[in-house]
């Protein structure tokens, strides 16, 4: 059995900013290939390839005369960019591929965007639950600090949670359709303990390690009380980040961010907390956009 270590390393013993249902999921899906068996019920649970396709695509709007390798699609001079699935910092695409989407294809898509001359405004098409934290902020400050070059809206499709909150709340406007969400504004450390499975096997487990601190929160022992208040305050400055970063971008006070305790809020109730702008379909959203540039 594989034990994918890369996948453990993105998943374990860092922060997250993801929607605590999406966790359980990764968790479940995989779990086994990890070596924890009780996270391998998964009846009723399926993770997509790649996200929904904007509506708008099929109603005549794409430029199909451009010639393009870019990572998005001008559809009547907005730039379409998709953030579909789990956000990671590198994916090394342009566009969402494998159920994930990279904070570096984002970037370039949207800077591309910003220079394209064919393009008056941006939609950026969210549908996920979150991801990692490397790469997020400094995506989500360059969005903020070019913001008035060109239009741009977060259009959730169907929802934008965690990490994908953080990048549509750096847009100038939020939609949400009244089955979708905002929110989940907050951070989490996920950690193994692995000691009882080992020691009920018959197999020890010796560290030779230089320095008290080294291996601290290893999946091989149980996590002391000075290693668990060290990840918390780990956890608590990415999380007052995220409070701060969408205060800023929200013109909202930092106690009303916080006051959500990182909650996912359907979207009338988004849009009474000032996290999203209006409640209106993908489609809807994006003809909205067209009549704002046109």
């Amino acid at each position: 059995m594989r034990t994918l270590p890369h996948i453990a390393a993105r998943v374990f013993n860092t922060p997250l900013l993801l929607d605590s249902a999406k966790a359980e999921v990764i968790l479940a899906a995989v779990g086994d290939r990890l070596g924890v068996s009780s996270f391998t019920n998964i009846d009723g649970l399926t993770v997509p390839v790649r996200g929904p396709q904007m509506a708008i695509e099929d109603e005549g709007y794409l430029a199909a005369d451009r010639e393009t390798d870019s990572g998005y699609d001008v559809l009547k001079g907005i730039a379409k960019i998709d953030v579909f699935g789990t956000l990671v910092q590198k994916s090394g695409y342009l566009r969402p591929c494998s159920g994930m989407t990279g904070y570096d294809g984002i970037r370039q898509n949207y800077l591309q965007a910003l220079d394209d001359s064919d393009v008056k405004a941006i939609a950026i098409d969210l549908n996920s639950p979150g991801g990692e934290v490397p790469g997020c902020f400094d995506l989500v400050d360059l969005m903020y600090e070019t913001r008035g070059e060109k239009p741009v809206w977060a259009i959730c499709n169907e929802y934008a949670y965690s990490a994908a909150y953080a990048i549509a709340s750096a847009c100038d406007y939020i939609t949400v359709p009244r089955t979708g969400g905002v929110g989940s504004v907050g951070a989490v450390w996920i950690h193994m303990d692995f000691s009882k499975a080992i020691e009920d096997a018959g197999v020890k487990v010796t560290l030779v390690k230089y320095g008290d601190r080294k291996m601290e929160g290893n999946p091989y022992e149980a996590m002391s009380e000075p290693a668990k208040d060290r990840f918390q305050k780990s956890i608590d400055m990415v999380g007052e980040l995220f409070v701060d970063t969408v205060a800023r971008n929200r013109g909202l006070s930092t106690k009303k961010v916080r006051d959500t305790e990182a909650g996912c809020f359907l979207a009338a109730e988004g849009v009474e907390l000032g996290l999203a702008d209006s409640v209106m379909a993908p489609d809807a959203a994006f003809r909205a956009l067209l009549k704002k540039i046109a």
